[in-house]
């Protein structure tokens, strides 16, 4: 899912991040330009672990593929709940607020964002963890960043990543979605990398670790401007916080409508 931010205007704005290499729609090209995005990597700080998990990165034609064929977001709002399993994510998502209503009250509590809103978020992301992706998400990031589709917004959410691996939150292994995405709540690197909250206080950000990973998502809310208290359905105040999010349209409805539902 492609989370249009100002993190990523941010990130843009580093050292050597926009230019240096050229772009290519065949994977022909990923070799030569991965030796160029490496000196933007380096330019824009990223340091040795994550250049070495740059120079390990495989062109991955099945997040070429799936970039390629979004049709979900083209259907109507029902269908697309439905197809989502929109009840299923509503059933559950009550049964798991009711059996951790601290965890949800003491998120609430701390940025504002009701149990139901992040609730919906994890079971449409991931099925409230039960598939977090199957592709590595160096790779798939540093994909999309070399495609020139959408090169410009994927460029810094590579350099985020490669700065995860720096940091350890990574490895060249770890799995996410065909975009990129990690974790619980399918964060892409770039808003990972800023937006990450070590919930746990286990010493690092472990977008698998459930915990981490709602935390971060409710801070991501917060710091785009989430106003406690406040609706967050089509027209009110904070339903331009979930446009943040999620790019989608029917996504972005659908997301309010089942929280509202989750909280009753």
């Amino acid at each position: 899912m492609t989370r249009i931010t100002l993190a990523c205007i941010a990130l843009l704005t580093l050292p050597g991040v926009v230019g240096a290499a050229t772009c290519g729609n065949t994977g022909s090209g990923f070799e030569t330009w991965k030796v160029g995005f490496a000196d933007q990597a380096r330019k824009a700080g990223v340091k040795s672990a994550g250049l070495q998990a740059l120079s390990q990165a495989s062109y991955a034609s099945r997040t070429i593929a799936a970039d390629r064929n979004q049709k979900s977001f083209k259907y109507s709002l029902d269908k697309f709940m439905q197809i989502r399993g929109a009840d299923t994510i509503v059933a559950q998502g009550r049964k798991r607020k009711a059996r951790n209503p601290d965890l949800y009250a003491a998120l609430e509590r701390q940025y504002g964002v009701p149990a139901g809103v992040l609730i919906a978020i994890h079971g449409m992301e991931t099925a409230f963890g039960g598939f977090m992706g199957d592709s590595q998400v160096v790779s798939a990031i540093t994909t999309l960043a070399y495609d020139c589709r959408r090169s410009d917004f994927f460029v810094p959410h590579a350099i985020g990543a490669l700065k995860l691996v720096d940091q350890g939150t990574l490895t060249s292994q770890t799995l996410g979605a065909k975009h990129g995405e990690l974790g619980h709540t399918q964060f892409l690197p770039g808003n990972a990398l800023i937006y990450g909250v070590d919930a746990t206080g286990d010493g690092r950000v472990d977008f698998y670790n459930m915990t981490d990973a709602l935390a971060s998502t409710a801070n991501f809310l917060r710091q785009k401007g989430w106003k406690p208290g406040r609706g967050y359905q089509e027209g009110q105040p904070n339903f331009a916080v979930i446009q943040a999010w999620n790019a989608a349209g029917v996504y972005q409805k659908a997301i309010a409508i089942i929280a509202a539902r989750i909280d009753g």
